[in-house]
């Protein structure tokens, strides 16, 4: 079975249906569409092969000034809830590390026309001592970024920025002297996919009916980003950080 993000409603929710999934013998996927993208999955494996060496930060703004009208208006934490999750999902997916913890905060500005929170800032620890800041909102009127949002990714030996497929770079040391070291760029070009978006999905869980390969986003690896969601509010309600195993 294939749903769309979110898996469930609940964190409860998300765990029963995984262990139904399992109870049953049946696989069940979630389609993250960020995931079955040329750039993105060219972005994962450069990191993967330590282009930037070891990874150490990534940072991701998402701003966009979003005239919905209907219920986003009134969700309790728009941002979050509705949105979040894919940039949470690219952050695992560029560093394929898991969730520790989590701080965040969010606020509804002068001029919003939400009735919930629109704007948030949610700091997570990822395993292997990964830091994933998220800085977000939905109504930031002008400059927008991309829906995929604008990324600093940081390793010990270089840098890759991403703000949309015109715009990304990637420089990394090619020297040991300087008070600046000195830099070469690293071409970073989309992979060429069969399928993206919703399609790319749709075609990964053809292919595990036809081969038995599992799907990325199988519900055991999807619930972990839907905790990261669950978390925030979590941290955003207690004021307090969370640790995602405590959920």
């Amino acid at each position: 079975m294939i749903g769309e993000k979110p898996m469930a409603s609940t964190l409860d929710q998300a765990r029963k249906m995984v262990r139904t999934a399992e109870k049953t013998g049946k696989l069940y996927m979630v389609s993250q569409s960020r995931r079955w993208n040329g750039i993105h999955t060219a972005i994962a494996r450069s990191i993967q092969q330590d282009v930037v060496g070891t990874l150490t930060t990534l940072n991701c703004d998402f701003y966009i000034g979003a005239h919905f009208g209907g219920f986003r208006d009134q969700m309790p934490s728009p941002l979050i809830l509705d949105m979040a999750i894919h940039h949470f999902d690219m952050a695992r997916m560029f560093c394929v590390q898991k969730p520790l913890s989590v701080y965040a905060e969010e606020f509804n500005p002068v001029g919003s026309w939400y009735k919930g929170a629109p704007a948030a800032n949610v700091l997570f620890e990822m395993t292997e001592n990964i830091r994933f800041s998220y800085r977000g909102s939905w109504c930031a009127e002008g400059c927008h970024t991309g829906w995929d949002g604008d990324w600093r990714i940081i390793g010990d030996k270089g840098t890759l920025v991403y703000t949309d497929s015109k715009n990304i770079r990637c420089q990394v040391v090619a020297g040991p002297e300087g008070f600046h070291r000195p830099l070469n760029t690293v071409p970073i070009t989309p992979d060429p996919l069969q399928a993206v978006g919703m399609e790319g999905a749709l075609c990964e869980m053809l292919r595990f009916i036809r081969t038995g390969q599992i799907p990325q986003t199988e519900c055991h690896d999807n619930i972990q980003s839907f905790s990261m969601v669950v978390a925030a509010l979590e941290s955003i309600r207690t004021g307090q950080r969370v640790r995602l195993s405590d959920m």
